[in-house]
């Protein structure tokens, strides 16, 4: 069984900082930890690859939640292979785990999208679930979603969809004021999908009593939903008031401006988990690009549907994200890494497994540099 020793490192996450620390990863999973040269005492250490990580940060995975693709590969139309490739791609910037995110699109389509996306959740360890984002969602804010593609949440259309997902969905965007929206709520609720509440038109109070009905996220904060007015608070301020509820947030500088970012954080400390939302076009040159079935043009690295203002997904990887966390909005690093580690581990209910360095939890770590440069280990 192969063992790798990193030491003199400093680990971050989201308990804090330990300097000149050592980490020994065996057969893909966190064995021993400590801190100074007792490494040499543990006989985990006897033969193990040795990593002098002095001068270096070691840090959990990134775990995505909401992520569409990357380096011109798009999760709606790639086959395994590209998604292999997808995943390999988001590795080295940092992100050992994702939800697979596909956008609205035709029943056929998704259930045949469903259907092939099923063995690689259930044998790709970085392939936490699909995310549904669509087709539950309210026209008035569709976003980058084809309008004609968007349906009411019908019985008859959530059991289709959970039956193509074999057990592998893990996530759904629902907008809550859509007709049967509730009763579909409680039908995901009940097959173990975390539903996120996005997309929508809601008021505060709808958007409590989704809440409080057990859906346990909100969709990109800020992003197609009402704001915050002093006389209407809105979907976010909704997710603020209501413990336990994680906030997806963008922090590209695009879709979220910093000060705003930084109430958000104030506002919901602990709760709020960045997110991607990238699209095929990450880690690529501008130009055109598609989403789905609409194009979009890519400038400057700000992807928009085609001929409008629109945003449509982001050119966003999270070891990005976590430096703007950082740089942007004043948060300190360990705040930073557990909004892109343990807070999406805690929203799939995985925090036995991934985004702390303990013992027993998986091995997929980050020596991080003073460059910001990303090695991935494990």
């Amino acid at each position: 069984m192969s063992r790798i020793l990193v030491h003199g490192a400093t680990t971050v996450d989201s308990r804090g900082t330990v300097p000149n620390a050592w980490v020994i990863v065996s057969g893909g999973e966190i064995a021993a930890v400590g801190v100074g040269d007792t490494w040499t005492g543990d006989p985990l250490a006897d033969g193990a690859d040795r990593i002098d990580a002095a001068g270096r940060r070691l840090l959990p995975g990134f775990l995505d939640l909401h992520c569409h693709g990357i380096g011109g590969i798009s999760f709606d139309t790639a086959d395994p292979d590209g998604i292999e490739t997808a995943f390999g791609l988001l590795r080295a910037r940092g992100t050992t785990g994702a939800l697979v995110s596909l956008v609205a699109s035709a029943p056929e389509v998704l259930e045949q999208r469903l259907r092939l996306l099923a063995p690689l959740v259930d044998h790709h360890a970085a392939v936490l679930g699909v995310h549904l984002e669509g087709p539950f969602l309210a026209p008035a804010r569709k976003g980058a979603h084809d309008p004609a593609l968007l349906v009411p949440p019908t019985a008859e259309a959530v059991d289709r969809i959970l039956e193509a997902g074999e057990g592998t969905i893990r996530q759904v965007t629902l907008a809550p004021d859509l007709p049967g929206a509730f009763e579909a709520l409680d039908r995901f609720v009940d097959a173990g999908v975390i539903v996120s509440i996005g997309h929508t038109e809601a008021d505060y109070d709808t958007v409590r009593r989704a809440f409080d009905r057990g859906a346990r996220s909100l969709t990109h904060a800020f992003n197609a939903m009402p704001g915050i007015h002093h006389r209407a608070p809105g979907p976010v301020m909704a997710a603020v008031a209501t413990a336990g509820v994680t906030i997806e947030l963008i922090l590209d500088g695009e879709h979220v401006a910093w000060p705003v970012a930084k109430a958000l954080f104030a506002l919901a400390p602990d709760r709020v988990a960045l997110v991607s939302d990238s699209m095929a076009a990450a880690g690529m040159a501008d130009g055109d690009y598609r989403i789905g079935d609409l194009d979009v043009e890519v400038e400057s690295g700000v992807a928009r549907l085609a001929g409008t203002s629109t945003l449509a997904g982001s050119t966003l990887t999270l070891d990005r994200a976590v430096d703007h966390a950082i740089e942007h909005v004043g948060l300190d690093e360990s705040a930073a890494v557990a909004a892109a580690t343990s807070v999406p581990a805690s929203l799939l209910r995985r925090q036995h497994e991934r985004g702390y360095i303990e013992p027993g939890l998986r091995g997929d770590l980050l020596l991080v540099d003073e460059a910001n440069t990303i090695t991935p280990v494990g």
